[in-house]
Formats: structure tokens, sequence, C-alpha cells
């Protein structure tokens, strides 16, 4: 699977580094922050999900990695913001500085903010589908999985659950909001631009969801069983900060039994597409026994 996840990479980032131009003139140190957090890291998984979703539909692999492409844009913004010190003060993402540590928080945030608006902008251009209502249906879902009741709304509930302890209910709502709906528009995305059957859509959304689910709460045990050097960033914060957790409820064991059943749950939605589905299948599975 990482083989599968970084030729497809390799594509996303190409398709990224087109869109975000070398910089020149006064902006210069804008798109250097935006290229410094967009490109050359992470595992891309958004960015494969929407790739191979679409390739389920027949859609052109350059019109899939513009996509592919936006949504790693708006995941870019997210890990800057989330980094600053008024929210989770990281220091380290991806295996190197934050984004406010190697430029600064002012920087970090505009940064930030403009890689949101390039993401929304990728969706609305000709060059990303010649139907002008697929275009406007990525850019719709994309509001909705990242506003206020999607990741954003996800992330001030985190920030609120400091300290206090939450039920399960409560975390998996925390979880879906914050991290599983990007998740679950990437695998949408591919759908909705090959114009797929509403069955079929319907099927990949709900994949996303528990693939989404289950990639959350892996997490949260690799934050206790990880270091920081696997991990690309900071070990042990979300005990630090005393957030509550699938892991601080139900222990690592049980937690990572929950992950796999959520991933083979995932799974199972994609029953229709046969053979064609398999590497959908294979990320499900690495979802839960990353390291990473």
């Amino acid at each position: 699977m990482p083989q599968m996840l970084a030729e497809t990479g390799r594509m996303v980032e190409q398709a990224l580094d087109a869109l975000l131009p070398v910089p020149e003139g006064p902006e210069a140190k804008l798109l250097e922050a935006m290229r410094y957090s967009s490109l050359g890291g992470g595992k891309r998984l958004r960015g494969f999900l929407v790739m191979e979703v679409a390739s389920l539909f027949g859609v052109s692999p350059t019109c899939a990695a513009r996509v592919a492409a936006s949504v790693e844009m708006l995941h870019a913004y997210s890990l800057i913001h989330d980094d600053l010190p008024a929210m989770d003060d990281d220091d380290l993402r991806r295996g190197k500085p934050s984004c406010h540590k190697a430029f600064d928080e002012a920087t970090a945030i505009l940064a930030g903010d403009a890689l949101q608006a390039s993401a929304f902008e990728v969706l609305a251009e000709e060059d990303t589908h010649s139907d002008p209502q697929v275009r406007a249906d990525l850019v719709l879902a994309l509001a909705l999985a990242s506003g206020m009741r999607g990741m954003v709304g996800g992330q001030m509930i985190d920030m609120m659950s400091e300290g206090r302890q939450l039920t399960l209910d409560e975390i998996a709502r925390l979880h879906s909001l914050k991290t599983g709906r990007l998740i679950q528009y990437s695998a949408e995305a591919g759908a909705i631009l090959g114009r797929a059957p509403a069955s079929q859509r319907h099927a990949i959304a709900s994949y996303g969801h528990d693939l989404g689910a289950a990639f959350q709460i892996a997490d949260d045990v690799l934050d206790v069983t990880a270091s920081a050097a696997e991990l690309g960033k900071t070990a042990g914060k979300d005990a630090a900060s005393g957030k509550a957790t699938y892991v601080t409820l139900l222990g690592v064991e049980r937690a990572q039994r929950q992950a796999e059943m959520l991933a083979e749950q995932a799974v199972a939605h994609l029953e229709q597409f046969g053979p064609r589905a398999d590497r959908l299948v294979s990320l499900a599975k690495f979802v839960v026994s990353r390291r990473s």
C-alpha cells in the first residue's frame, strides 16, 4: 500500500506544483509558505481517495489530479491552522518545523487562508470538469465537509473538550466532523467527478465515512504507541492536553479493534464494484495497520 500511495502521491504532487506557482513579486513569502506546507510531505491519503474512486468511473486522471490537489490544499490549510499556538500549538508537522515556526504566525495564518481559497478556485475552474453542475457540486460538497458543520465545527468541539470527559458518542461525532468529513468528501468527490448514479455515490460516501472513522481511531492509538519520529509530529499530545479519545475511554486494544471493525465495515460498502475496488480495500486495511 505505501508504494501505491507514493505512486498516486507523485501525480498529486505534480498537480499541486503546477497550481501553486513558484513565488515572485511582493507576495513571494506567502507563496513560499503555501508551497512549504502543501508540497513534499504527507501520505496523500485524501488525494489517493479522489484519484482511485474517480478511476472507478472512468474519469480523466488529469481532472482527478486537480481535485485531489484541491483537497490536499484544503487539508494543508487545516494543518497550518491546527498547529498554531492558539490551537494545538505544535512545532512539528510532517517531520519538519510547522509553518508558523518556519515562517511566522501571521504568514502561517495567511498561507492557510490562501490555500483554503485556492482549493475552491481550482474546483470552480473549467479545466477541472467541463460540466458546470459537476463543478458546483464539488464546491458545495467541499464547503459542507470543511465548514461549520464539518471540519471547522469539529475543531471547535475539539478545543471545547479539553479537560472534559466525553462520552463515546460525543467523541465519535467530534471525529466525524474534524477528520471524517474531509476523508468522506475525498472519496465522494471521485464519484461526483464521474457523475456516478445515486446508489453508487451513496455506497462510496458510506465507505469514506467508515474509513474516516477508522483512520481517526487509529490516529488516537498511534498518539500513544508511536514515536515522534514515526509520526512526523509530536507524540502524546492528546494525553498531555487532557483530550478525551477512544484510547482514554476504551484502552489501546479495544480502540484498535474498533478501528479494524470500521475498516471491515467500510470494505463491505464496496462489494458492488468487485475487483475494481481492490486498491480501496487495501487502503482500508492499511489505515488501521500503519505506523504513521
